[in-house]
């Protein structure tokens, strides 16, 4: 089975920034942001993006071109005779179908809010009581209307996945993108002419040490050290895939910069956005995840032209969740043909109608299924399958491609590097060796043992 490619550089570097851009940009980081004081949690946050970020984000592009393979077969071509390291390539393939069977039905909450807000579902409602706050409350115990928006964003999803890659994901990824990237641009604006911008902005830009030795030092840290990881959905080789589609014409530094650069913008300019509208309207910037859900409609119902504004937004929101859809979606396939040799078209058939099925236990998770608490306390299903997919596969995911490209027992540091620096551009510096091989690995492996044991305390 011949290769796919990508058609283009432009292609490959915003289908790879579309898998990373999704609702972690848009949803989870403003409100992370708030929680944890502003300027000092974003300076905290791009430091660490660059540091444990990029360096895994390098070395899964590596992978993927240099073995020309889906996740699931990338270590058979590259892994030294009788080593295990391939069983990994089967835990990634999984993490990609756990990581949809949640993700594809927040994606629908976004869809059924670009809908509810276009059609004035919200106006006249307030933050509490019978408003926005039931109003999501509503949408989540409707298992049927669950499940409507959860399909349509699935079928959706794979249907575009059908075609070819360059005619399927890569061409309306690419309108997707620019198209996010313009409304993005539209609602900063509209939030710079706000009353309360300069109060936001000042909030959200500017570091405050004694605010961030206030919510507690360690804190800010570590909260903007999982952020900056787990943001570009590294270790199910959600961007190896990509890899594996282009040429070694351009360095991998280069390229991994390039998409740094596109995820970073949307993230900062998603605050932009979401900041002087709550200082605009005295709306606390700590809310938590109810930002998006609840605080924002509310503050579109106070704006003027907020129905425009808001509706607008919500599109936004729905195109950066569905462009990460799109590109995990590829990646499933991918790993189907590799095992099966099926057509694309018959994989995406099995697949979509696999999804559609594995996507249930979440949707019901808030309605038929609310009683069962996996994880104790409050918890549902969405928060065992994001438990299982952040906190386990995804640190142990990258733990286990950094060694695997600096252990001698792996591909070894003279290929990893030999691979990243083929072609022209930025180069990756030899000299971080020591960094990457041995404090790197340590960093991964402390967040992982973090996220365990805070998240059951």
């Amino acid at each position: 089975m011949e290769r796919e490619h990508l058609k283009s550089r432009l292609g490959f570097i915003l289908l790879s920034a579309g898998c990373a851009i999704g609702i972690g940009n848009v949803w989870k980081f403003p409100y992370m942001a708030g929680q944890y004081g502003g300027g000092m949690f974003v300076l905290i946050y791009l430091f660490f993006l660059v540091v444990m970020g990029m360096p895994v984000l390098i070395m899964e592009f590596s992978l993927g071109r240099a073995s020309r393979k889906s996740p699931v077969k990338l270590y058979d071509a590259l892994e030294p005779a009788g080593t295990k390291w391939h069983l990994h390539g089967y835990a990634a393939m999984a993490g990609n179908y756990l990581l949809m069977m949640f993700y594809t039905v927040v994606a629908g909450w976004m869809l059924k809010y670009f809908f509810s807000t276009a059609t004035g579902t919200f106006e006249g409602m307030t933050s509490s009581g019978g408003g926005v706050n039931q109003e999501f409350a509503n949408m989540t115990a409707d298992a049927g209307g669950m499940v409507l928006f959860t399909f349509i964003i699935i079928i959706a999803g794979f249907f575009i996945c059908s075609f070819s890659l360059q005619k399927g994901v890569e061409r309306i990824t690419k309108y997707m993108m620019l198209a996010l990237l313009a409304i993005m641009l539209v609602l900063s604006i509209n939030s710079f002419t706000l009353e309360g911008a300069g109060e936001g902005l000042s909030f959200y830009l500017k570091p405050d040490f004694e605010k961030m030795v206030e919510i507690g030092v360690g804190n800010v840290i570590v909260g903007a050290m999982t952020q900056a990881f787990f943001t570009l959905s590294l270790g199910i080789g959600a961007m190896a895939i990509f890899g594996s589609y282009i040429g070694k014409e351009r360095s991998l530094m280069g390229e991994s910069v390039n998409v740094l650069l596109l995820d970073t913008f949307v993230a900062i300019v998603a605050g932009l956005i979401i900041f002087p509208a709550c200082a605009t309207y005295g709306v606390d910037v700590d809310s938590g995840p109810n930002l998006i859900f609840v605080t924002l409609p509310h503050i579109f119902n106070n704006m003027p032209l907020g129905r425009v504004w808001g509706s607008f937004f919500f599109l936004f929101m729905t195109f950066a969740a569905m462009s990460t859809v799109l590109a995990v979606f590829e990646n499933i396939i991918s790993c189907c043909r590799d095992l099966t040799g099926w057509s694309r078209r018959k994989t995406c058939i099995v697949n979509c109608l696999l999804m559609l099925v594995l996507s249930l236990p979440c949707v019901f998770g808030f309605n038929l299924l609310s009683g069962l608490h996996p994880l104790g306390g409050g918890t549902n299903i969405m928060d065992l399958e994001d438990f299982l997919v952040s906190n386990i596969l995804l640190p142990l995911g990258s733990l286990i491609y950094v060694l695997f490209c600096t252990c001698k027992k792996g591909w070894g540091w003279k290929n990893f590097l030999e691979e990243a620096n083929t072609g022209k551009g930025m180069k990756f510096p030899a000299a971080v060796r020591v960094y990457v091989s041995y404090i790197l690995p340590v960093m991964i492996a402390g967040l992982f043992v973090y996220g365990i044991v805070t998240y059951f305390i």
